[in-house]
């Protein structure tokens, strides 16, 4: 007699079967049949599907009002500082004859 290991199911094998569990167009006896997986274990899988849904939109909202990884002010001084070296380079390839031809770059 050898012994059976668990099957491990993928995050998204069980969101297709929870999905479908949702839809409510098939019975959980169907649903077993076709996916091949224990009705009760469906059945588990869609509860937890439809708990979690509503995480799905919270989610998103505390993503837009959270703080943004590196301060505003920071950047605006970064861009302050590429000016002024830009602004550095464009008078230095001015006088030492280099043409804007070469150092500008095409878009």
């Amino acid at each position: 007699m050898t012994k059976q290991t668990r099957r491990k199911f993928t995050p998204e094998f069980k969101a297709k079967v929870a999905l479908e569990a949702a839809k409510d167009q098939l019975t959980l006896a169907q649903l077993s049949q076709k996916f091949e997986v224990n009705a009760v274990t469906i059945s588990k899988w869609k509860s937890e599907f439809l708990a979690n849904l509503s995480a799905t939109f919270s989610n998103v909202k505390e993503t837009e009002n959270s703080e943004p990884e590196v301060p505003v002010e920071k950047l605006y001084a970064q861009i302050g500082k590429l000016k002024v070296e830009l602004d550095f380079l464009k008078k230095s390839a001015k006088k030492l004859g280099i043409p804007e031809s070469e150092w500008k770059p095409s878009n």
